[in-house]
């Protein structure tokens, strides 16, 4: 295992180095100026070649990416152009609201998503299926914004149960009460993601209960809930991993509609800022930190898939 882990861990390298490669070209191709946008319409030329020449965005790029990549070897990223601080600074000012909200939401799906779907298979062909799969499909396709603002709207305006906007730090505060700012943004994205869990965990089961084996465990005179869940529902497990994983880091990196209607420091919202003020550090630096998260969570799935069937050995 310790050497899989290790030769994984080693493969993400050339991975993260064409990332960096790719993520640093296209984005100095977004049109538009940081330094002009830093400045105002009011700032001169002189002022304007004078900064990009302190901050070095005036030498050729494959002079900027080296002394950039080079920093991000030692751990440095650079500086934001738009708020004066390390990328890494920045960037962790926001993971706190991104991370909390992921794993709120996790729960969520995990509470609402896998028991309705286990539920759903073992009642194949009944109208309680058919219900429970016209309900899912119909929360998948309800659009997270109009579902944001009605839950704000209700609970929020009229009932006055929960705050409808922001998110003061946890960390910073030391009062976990605050996590309640992050209550009706964690229904919002559990809502369609539970739906899609809902159906993966519906469709792995019904496949699982065409195997031999739970004929063959029916034949023994097993009980139906013993062999739904140690014969059906863990053999469908591996599946249900993979998407749990990825729609975690989904959820850290792509909530950009929810923050913004909730309001809330994140770093979906920070990427779409970093973009709309040509920001170039900050957008190299976020989108590689995603990547690694990918290729982390890849490597925890994998993982995950020997823990869970005995059969399958790593090398």
């Amino acid at each position: 295992m310790l050497k899989f882990v290790l030769r994984r861990i080693v493969g993400m390298i050339p991975s993260l180095f064409l990332v960096s490669v790719l993520v640093f070209g296209f984005v100095h191709l977004i049109p538009g100026d940081p330094i002009q946008i830093l400045l105002g319409d009011l700032a001169t030329p002189e002022q304007v070649a004078a900064v990009r020449e302190e901050m070095g965005l005036d030498k050729p790029i494959w002079v900027q990416y080296g002394k950039w990549i080079a920093g991000v070897v030692t751990g440095d990223m650079g500086n934001s152009i738009f708020f004066g601080q390390s990328v890494l600074s920045v960037i962790g000012n926001r993971a706190e609201t991104s991370i909390l909200l992921a794993l709120l939401t996790l729960l969520l799906i995990l509470f609402i998503g896998i028991p309705v779907g286990y539920l759903s298979a073992t009642r194949y062909g009944t109208k309680l299926d058919q219900s429970i799969s016209g309900i899912s499909m119909g929360f998948a396709s309800i659009p997270t914004f109009w579902l944001g603002l009605t839950l704000m709207t209700f609970f929020a305006v009229k009932l006055k149960w929960l705050p409808s906007s922001g998110f003061p730090s946890i960390f910073q505060s030391g009062n976990w009460g605050n996590l309640r700012y992050l209550i009706l943004p964690a229904i919002t994205l559990s809502a369609p993601n539970s739906a899609l869990i809902i159906r993966l965990t519906r469709a792995s089961m019904l496949d699982v209960f065409k195997e031999d084996y739970v004929r063959t465990a029916r034949a023994k005179g097993l009980r139906e809930p013993v062999v739904n869940v140690f014969h059906v529902f863990r053999n469908s497990m591996n599946s249900l991993v993979s998407a749990l994983g990825f729609t975690f880091a989904g959820l850290v990196s792509g909530t950009v509609v929810t923050e913004t209607v909730f309001s809330l420091p994140g770093i979906g919202k920070l990427v779409v800022d970093s973009v709309l003020r040509r920001d170039y550090p900050v957008i190299q630096g976020i989108i590689l930190c995603i990547a690694l998260l990918y290729m982390a969570i890849n490597l925890l799935v994998d993982i995950a898939y020997g823990w869970l069937d005995p059969r399958i050995r790593y090398s």
